[in-house]
C-alpha cells in the first residue's frame, strides 16, 4: 500500500510539472505564430530572415518543450487514474477529460498551423491568432477549478468573477493589439 501512495504522489508531481510545461509551450507557440504572421508588415528585405527564425523557434518549442510536456502530463494522468480508478465514475472527471480532449485537439491545430506557416499557406490573421491564444487560458482555469472543487463546482459570485476576469484579460489583449496596430498605421500615414 505504501508503494501505491508513493506512486500516486510521483504521478501527481510529474503530472503537474507536465501540465505547466505543456501550457507554457502552448501559450508561447501561438504567440510565435502571431509574430510569424506579422512579418508581412515588415520591410521586404528582412521578411525572409524573420520568417526563418520564427519557423525555427516554433519547431524547437513544439518538439522540445510543448509536446514532451503534453506526453508527460497525459502519461502521468493515466498513472493517476490507475491509482484512483474511482475518479472515472465522477462527473467532474468526465468534464475534465473532455477539456483535455479539447486541449489535445488544440495542440494538433497548433502543429497544423505551424506547418501552414512554414509553407507560407497560413490564412489566419494576427487578430484571429490572438483570439485563438486565449482559448488555453480559459481551459486551464476550468480544469484547475474542476480539480480543486471536483463535484462541488461553484456557481456563485466568485466563479462569475473568475470568468469575467478571464474575459477581461482576453479583451484587454485584443484591445492592446488593435491600439498598437492603429498607432502604427497613424505613424505610417504621417
Amino acid at each position: 500500500m505504501a508503494l501505491t501512495a508513493e506512486a500516486y504522489l510521483w504521478f501527481k508531481t510529474l503530472h503537474i510539472v507536465g501540465v505547466v510545461v505543456w501550457f507554457a509551450g502552448l501559450f508561447y507557440l501561438v504567440r510565435l505564430f502571431i509574430y510569424h504572421v506579422e512579418v508581412e508588415e515588415l520591410d521586404a528585405a528582412v521578411q525572409g530572415p524573420f520568417r526563418d527564425q520564427y519557423a525555427l523557434m516554433e519547431r524547437r518549442l513544439a518538439n522540445i518543450i510543448t509536446t514532451p510536456g503534453m506526453a508527460v502530463a497525459v502519461s502521468m494522468a493515466v498513472g493517476l487514474l490507475v491509482c484512483q480508478p474511482g475518479w472515472l465514475q465522477q462527473g467532474w472527471m468526465h468534464v475534465k477529460l473532455a477539456l483535455v480532449a479539447g486541449l489535445l485537439a488544440y495542440h494538433w491545430l497548433c502543429y497544423r498551423l505551424m506547418g501552414q506557416l512554414q509553407r507560407g499557406e497560413c490564412q489566419w490573421s494576427g487578430r484571429q491568432l490572438r483570439a485563438l491564444n486565449e482559448l488555453p487560458t480559459l481551459m486551464l482555469v476550468l480544469v484547475v477549478m474542476l480539480v480543486v472543487f471536483k463535484n462541488q463546482f461553484p456557481t456563485g459570485a466568485a466563479t462569475w468573477f473568475m470568468v469575467a476576469l478571464v474575459v477581461f484579460m482576453a479583451g484587454s489583449i485584443q484591445f492592446y493589439a488593435r491600439w498598437r496596430r492603429l498607432r502604427r498605421e497613424a505613424a505610417a500615414g504621417t
